[in-house]
């Protein structure tokens, strides 16, 4: 394995890790050994587990960066549309978890926001970014005339984004995707539609 490959494997299993059981409980040994790379080698790459912590949050948010754009650009569906795909399969996705892991970022917002300034201010960016790709499909769904001229389409996306999260964290909690169903019904027949 090339160092840039056991880098991204260390991340991977990380990633995987963290999103079981969070960042404070998660321990470099159990990435290693899952990994199967020597003590040695973690801090070849990192100089603490922060500095890991920073990397798997780095990784995690320009791929799901990725994810969103590949719904919320999909031109073969409508602007509304694209938004119901994107939360119909992270609803599938949180549902073959057997709602055990929701969105990564938001785990590690909800963890260590209030304990540790830089992460907090990383993962507030991440999401400023997301908040930024709904921006821009509700633009367009606003000129589409799928949603009211008059709509604040940032605002939207800012309650798009933190009712979501929201509903991950109720469907992990009660071990069923039924909060963020409920949350797509209201979304698309009362708060995304034309006047």
């Amino acid at each position: 394995m090339t160092r840039t490959q056991t880098r991204d494997e260390l991340i991977q299993v990380g990633t995987e890790i963290i999103a079981r059981h969070g960042f404070g409980t998660t321990g470099i040994n159990a990435v290693l050994s899952t990994a199967n790379v020597p003590k040695g080698s973690f801090y070849y790459y990192f100089s603490s587990k922060d500095d890991f912590g920073m990397a798997v949050i780095e990784a995690s948010s320009r791929a799901y960066a990725e994810r969103i754009d590949s719904f919320l650009k999909d031109a073969s569906f409508s602007p509304v549309e694209r938004i119901r795909n994107y939360m119909k399969d992270g609803m599938a996705a949180v549902g073959a978890s057997e709602c055990k892991v929701g969105c990564l970022i938001g785990t590690l917002s909800q963890e260590l926001s209030s304990h540790n300034e830089k992460f907090r201010e990383r993962l507030d960016e991440v999401f400023r970014g997301w908040q930024q790709q709904f921006v821009e499909c509700l633009d367009e769904a606003r000129a589409a005339g799928e949603i009211p001229a008059d709509s604040d389409t940032r605002q939207l996306a800012e309650f798009l984004l933190a009712g979501w999260q929201g509903a991950i964290l109720r469907a992990k909690m009660g071990k069923s995707t039924a909060p963020m169903q409920a949350f797509i019904d209201i979304v698309f027949s009362q708060v995304l539609k034309a006047d």
